[in-house]
């Protein structure tokens, strides 16, 4: 845990971006009808909010395979937001009906006669206002598909739709992403933080109306660290206080499979 937790003089590139949204969702091991949500993201999501930034296809199992073994991530919780339970159904076709159709879209998927359509119950929960920091950066030693430059600009200008977990669960503000020299990721979000204070200030007084009134805040302030989670390839700058497996190290995105990693954690609570 020493290359992981040591706060090195050594300066490094750190990818930071920000995540907040009125909804979000961010999927736990499903287990019958229930689909829970963790309070913040996991490896496999960034990698698929990276992919659809980038405009990979799902079926392009290279492409992501190289977006999780390229990089380390680190996530800031700043909030994990308030519990939304969702009551849901929906209509799918019986097996049977299915054999030797194609079903790539939910219309064909449902293009059945209407008495053969079954009704499935599930709860689904999502995160309200729940917001984040994630830094990405190059693993030592290995040879990362994109510049962080390249996947900053995909952030900014995405080929896909990006959403916080589910397609209704869309970003409430500009993901605002930006490339910092610092010695870990802690030291990143500091310096991110900084950075965004200051354009925050700055967009505030040069979007005044003509009575001198503020213009809507696209950038909302940050709230304090809470806690920060980071996995095996990254220098976190803090020494890990809990390690826990999650099963959301990314296997195959088309076939939604997925393996163990462990991640890291350390209370930062009332930290900037």
């Amino acid at each position: 845990m020493d290359e992981l937790s040591s706060s090195s003089s050594s300066s490094a590139s750190f990818l930071v971006f920000q995540l907040h949204a009125t909804l979000s969702s961010w999927g736990e091991p499903a287990v019958g009808e229930y689909r829970g949500t963790a309070e913040h993201p996991g490896q496999s999501a960034l990698v698929g909010l990276l992919g659809a930034a980038l405009g990979l296809q799902r079926d392009d199992e290279l492409a992501h395979a190289a977006l999780r073994d390229g990089y380390g991530y680190a996530v800031a919780r700043l909030s994990g937001g308030r519990l939304l339970r969702d009551y849901h159904t929906a209509q799918v076709p019986p097996r049977s009906a299915l054999k030797g159709r194609p079903t790539s879209t939910r219309r064909a998927e449902l293009s059945v006669p209407r008495h053969d359509l079954n009704t499935i119950l599930s709860t689904r929960d999502y995160r309200q206002d729940a917001s984040s920091l994630v830094a990405v950066a190059p693993r030592s030693g290995g040879l990362p598909a994109h510049a962080l430059d390249a996947l900053a600009e995909a952030l900014r200008r995405p080929r896909f739709v990006l959403y916080l977990g589910r397609k209704s669960c869309a970003p409430s503000a500009p993901l605002w992403p930006q490339v910092i020299e610092a010695s870990s990721a802690r030291d990143a979000f500091a310096r991110y933080a900084a950075l965004h204070e200051s354009a925050r200030t700055a967009a505030h007084e040069a979007s005044r109306d003509a009575r001198g009134r503020p213009a809507l805040d696209l950038l909302p302030a940050l709230a304090p660290i809470e806690r920060l989670h980071f996995d095996d390839h990254i220098a976190a700058g803090v020494p890990a206080e809990m390690s826990v497996p999650r099963k959301d190290r990314l296997i195959r995105r088309i076939g939604w499979q997925f393996g163990d990693r462990t991640e890291h954690m350390a209370w930062l609570a009332g930290e900037g």
